[in-house]
């Protein structure tokens, strides 16, 4: 049996974009649901103008809507007056900020592999955090199983962005949190998705630390340095065991390296700057905690994590000044996905995303909107804003278009090229799609399995376990506070 109830005060309304494709919408959304049902399934001065565009994604990781000085909303919020960043506000300055961009899912694996295949998540099957070989993350479901899934992560069959820029005589670099494919299998190393250079990637989610005084290792935090051995240990920096030095800024230095020595080698460069943070575990960058004295204490750990990260990008920005490349390159500053709020921060959970509702993890708002900037020289409109919609598979064709390099004819692409958005032009019309068929390791509102749908100013909203839809209008509602629709399917 089929039920509608449009909610009280939501008269007046039924002619809205959205609304007027009820029919078909739930079509499709029947389609979904039954897919999911169990059983389914420094040499240089100056750049050389003959070489393409040199192109730097930042993606942070968990970094939430509103852990930025940038503001995004339509007015500056407290959260913006909390945080540090000024090399963001130089890069928004310099470039667009997005208001309505979004992570490809609520935790980071599919996002990630979004980026670099174009592809939703749904498509891919990478729908959830991938760890060890054949296994499956979700955490269990009072009453659901998770369908199949990739739980391995990317393979060989994917048509992955550093290849294809790689292939194009690009020199692809990897710095940081990688988590494109379980341990012991073909992408936990980035190497083999087309990177020539990977510094402190590897197939875990976050770091054992952030400080080089315990080896970045979960021993090394736990005061038994040496002890043991974890998954979660970050390799690879062991020129920085036992220094006072913060894993972000390490992160930082071998990424100015790397950019150095491809303008020495006169190539293009493709950077993908990943820094764990501002990931768990919450640690304080001790030389920054001064700043941060009237707040909760892990509230202060987590704006020096904040700080830390818009330090790193300052650091980039400032090399490719110096190296005369500034104005040839692309700059990309995204995250991937909502931030953290149900565990590990001061304060009441649920609320660090404010005005989104909830955080990492859920299907409302906070769980998947985050902070974007891109600076495109020649291109972008300095200080501008964009409302439209975006989402992270869109960085794939972009990308691919910065660089000249055509997308692949022989794979669906579901991302769409920005570059007429950050001209000011527009796109057309579009629906945004998420799918996460699991449940993330915490609880709170909407952190269940669920697909949505955003078109316009309006998100739906399907919860697979007592299969019902929520509606709701972002023009009015940002918070997601009233859902204007209810609908149960009863079977």
């Amino acid at each position: 049996m089929l039920e509608v109830l449009f909610m009280k005060g939501d008269r007046g309304r039924a002619g809205s974009p959205l609304r007027r494709r009820l029919g078909p919408l739930f079509g499709l959304c029947i389609a979904i649901l039954l897919t999911t049902l169990p059983g389914a399934a420094p040499a240089t001065e100056t750049a050389r103008e003959d070489l393409p565009f040199n192109v730097v994604v930042f993606m942070v990781d968990d970094l939430g809507w509103q852990d930025v000085s940038v503001p995004l909303a339509d007015e500056i919020t407290p959260f913006n007056e909390r945080y540090r960043t000024p090399n963001l506000e130089r890069l928004a300055r310099e470039g667009v900020r997005f208001t309505d961009a979004y992570a490809a899912a609520p935790v980071c694996t599919p996002s990630r592999t979004s980026m670099h295949t174009g592809q939703d998540p749904g498509r891919t099957h990478i729908t959830y955090w991938t760890l060890h070989a054949d296994r499956d993350t979700s955490r269990p479901h009072p009453t659901l199983k998770a369908p199949p899934w990739r739980m391995n992560g990317l393979d060989r069959n994917d048509r992955v962005l550093p290849q294809l820029l790689r292939d194009e005589g690009y020199r692809t670099i990897h710095i940081g949190k990688a988590h494109f494919g379980a341990h012991k299998t073909f992408a936990a190393d980035p190497k083999d998705i087309g990177f020539d250079v990977n510094v402190a990637g590897h197939a875990s989610g976050g770091p054992g630390s952030f400080r080089g005084t315990e080896h970045f290792t979960v021993a090394g935090r736990e005061g038994k340095l040496g002890s043991r051995e974890t998954v979660w240990d970050v390799p690879g920096l062991e020129k920085y065991h036992g220094k006072e030095i913060y894993l972000t800024e390490a992160l930082a230095i071998e990424a100015v390296r790397e950019i150095e020595t491809s303008v020495a080698e006169n190539r293009p460069l493709f950077l993908s700057f990943c820094p764990y943070a501002v990931h768990t575990p919450i640690q304080a960058n001790r030389k920054k905690l001064e700043k941060y004295a009237g707040l909760d204490r892990r509230e202060a750990a987590y704006a020096t994590m904040v700080e830390s990260v818009d330090d790193a990008l300052g650091e980039v920005l400032a090399t490719l000044d110096r190296l005369g490349i500034a104005d040839n390159t692309v700059v990309i500053f995204t995250s991937d996905n909502g931030g953290l709020s149900a565990v590990a921060r001061g304060g009441p959970a649920h609320t660090h995303n404010a005005p989104l509702r909830s955080g990492k993890g859920s299907a409302y708002e906070g769980g998947t909107r985050i902070p974007q900037v891109i600076r495109w020289p020649d291109l972008t409109t300095p200080n501008s804003v964009c409302d439209v919609p975006v989402i992270t598979q869109d960085l794939y064709p972009t990308i691919l278009e910065a660089a000249g390099v055509d997308l692949p004819v022989d794979t669906p692409i579901d991302g769409k090229n920005l570059a007429p958005l950050l001209e000011g032009k527009s796109l057309p019309a579009r629906d945004l799609v998420w799918h996460q068929p699991h449940q993330w390791g915490a609880r709170g509102p909407g952190i269940e399995p669920f697909t949505a749908l955003r078109w316009g100013g309006e998100k739906l909203l399907y919860f697979h376990a007592d299969r019902r839809f929520e509606l709701y209008d972002l023009d009015r509602d940002l918070g997601i506070a009233n859902s204007s629709l209810r609908l149960q399917y009863d079977f």
